[in-house]
């Protein structure tokens, strides 16, 4: 894992390393195509760790079972954090990589689900249910 002192200072040092361990980026857009935010999103373990980033100091991050039917609206959350960005994204570099105790408590496969394309600018994640 790089330390704070090795990483790139600021939010993209931290939004490359969060692409390097796998997170997936899309970027919600209004009506008039006006960013909203950028969203990463990663499945593993069972598990769905989200980030939205709206600004440099508003952004928010959640871990989830991987069975959530609304990954922007969930039910259930395993953990969450809110704040700057940079402070964000430091927290959620630091999760357990390794499979929590989720609904069922068994071991298994990582969620399964993809970003279904929308109109222009807009994608929604759809649940794998088999």
């Amino acid at each position: 894992m790089t330390s704070t002192a090795e990483r790139d200072d600021g939010v993209d040092g931290r939004l490359r390393e969060l692409m390097a361990r796998g997170y997936r980026f899309v970027h919600p857009r209004d009506d008039q195509g006006e960013l909203l935010a950028v969203v990463g999103v990663r499945s593993h373990h069972r598990v769905i760790d989200i980030v939205q980033l709206r600004d440099e100091d508003d952004a928010a991050a959640m871990r989830i079972p991987g069975d959530e039917p609304n990954i922007m609206a969930p039910a259930t959350l395993l953990w969450q954090t809110s704040g700057p960005a940079c402070r964000v994204l430091d927290d959620v570099l630091a999760l357990e990589d390794t499979e929590p105790a989720v609904r069922g408590g068994e071991p298994g496969a990582a969620a399964k689900g993809c970003w279904v394309p929308g109109p222009p600018g807009r994608s929604r994640w759809l649940a794998a249910t088999a």
